[in-house]
């Protein structure tokens, strides 16, 4: 089964889970007086809601590409996410105004046998679903799935603090009812919260997972000729859909034939391992050993590595005749003034090689 067809067969079994639960629970709530239940009902209710925009945004994001979109519609799975993650917070906000008009004006709840069964019952199902969403999420990497397992696991542990205070009330007729219930509003708000910060982070582009970026490397690296791989940018347009580009490190004395060979050799490896698209591929001229170059790239790089937050340099090119040497320079995140640095280093290396124009490129730290 594909990706998307396994994301939306589990968006249905959500869905008809927490229509069922949603009603159970909106029943024995009102019959019980339980403000607390009746909340946790609306939750579940939202829950299906969000697995129902997860279906549309699934189903959107399969399309094929088109003139107006080249890259595919992949990224409105984040867009479903962001949606899902205000529905769930509208949710909380409403049931903490519901729960604080019941803390001003308190009502005797009535605990059933029924009662109390739906909500073991409940909390077992949520515990089930939620772990069961969370794996096939993991599995076909879907935020808006992970988000949704997540979520209902913990309404697994919100339901079963309702069945505490049923107990509560039972045994000491001390009655928490309003008072959990705005408790569960407050977690409610937070969950949605963080969806919608990790989405927006997501659209804003986040750092790519290091084991991607670092098995990438690994692999072209593989070929002789490469000596090293640099600069990997990739842009996601959505869950599974990355393009990229990288610069190799080749000796200088390639032909075009072989470098247009070992390009396309590398493009079609990285997407039969990875399904990642190489669209472009840069090229550094590696000197070789024992010339002057080499020498001079061993003494600059000893010296740029002392520096605590310096973390690779790389495209080193030496121009004898021209009296120039120019490399790229990457500086870790951590340091507070990377500019600054950079123009320290820059001017140091200048004063250490006054008969040469010492040009460094500020690169960021893009990819492990």
């Amino acid at each position: 089964m594909d990706r998307n067809k396994k994301i939306i067969q589990t968006s249905i079994i959500g869905i008809i889970a927490n229509v069922l639960l949603a009603g159970f629970k909106a029943f024995i709530g009102i019959v019980s007086h339980s403000v607390a239940i009746t909340m946790d009902a609306v939750n579940n209710l939202s829950d299906a809601l969000s697995s129902a925009i997860t279906i549309v945004g699934t189903r959107i994001a399969g399309k094929a590409p088109d003139k107006k979109h080249p890259m595919g519609h992949g990224r409105v799975e984040y867009l479903s996410a962001m949606i899902i993650a205000v529905i769930i917070l509208y949710a909380g906000v409403t049931a903490l105004i519901e729960s604080v008009k019941k803390i001003i004006h308190p009502e005797t709840p009535d605990y059933s046998v029924a009662a109390l069964v739906i909500i073991v019952v409940a909390t077992v199902v949520k515990i089930v679903l939620g772990t069961y969403v969370k794996g096939v999420g993991k599995k076909v990497h879907s935020d808006s799935l992970v988000a949704s397992g997540e979520d209902a696991r913990l309404d697994a542990v919100i339901t079963a603090t309702t069945f505490v205070a049923a107990m509560i009330y039972i045994f000491c007729q001390v009655s928490l009812e309003a008072y959990l219930a705005a408790i569960i509003s407050l977690v409610i708000i937070k969950a949605g919260f963080e969806m919608l910060q990790d989405t927006i982070s997501h659209i804003l582009g986040e750092r790519v997972d290091s084991e991607l970026t670092k098995g990438i490397k690994e692999s072209i690296m593989e070929f002789p000729e490469v000596s090293g791989a640099y600069d990997l940018v990739l842009h996601n347009y959505g869950p599974n859909m990355f393009t990229g580009s990288v610069h190799i490190e080749v000796p200088c004395d390639m032909s075009m034939n072989d470098l247009d060979k070992l390009e396309r050799q590398i493009s079609e490896k990285i997407f039969m391992e990875y399904q990642v698209m190489i669209t472009g591929i840069g090229i550094y001229c590696n000197s070789g050993q024992g010339t002057p170059a080499e020498k001079l790239l061993a003494d600059i790089r000893q010296y740029v590595m002392n520096y605590e937050h310096v973390l690779q340099i790389h495209g080193f090119f030496f121009d004898e005749e021209r009296k120039e040497i120019r490399f790229d320079l990457v500086i870790d995140f951590m340091e507070k003034d990377r500019n600054a640095l950079h123009q320290e280093i820059q001017e140091n290396l200048r004063s250490m090689y006054p008969d040469y124009a010492v040009y460094i490129a500020l690169d960021n730290d893009i990819s492990d």
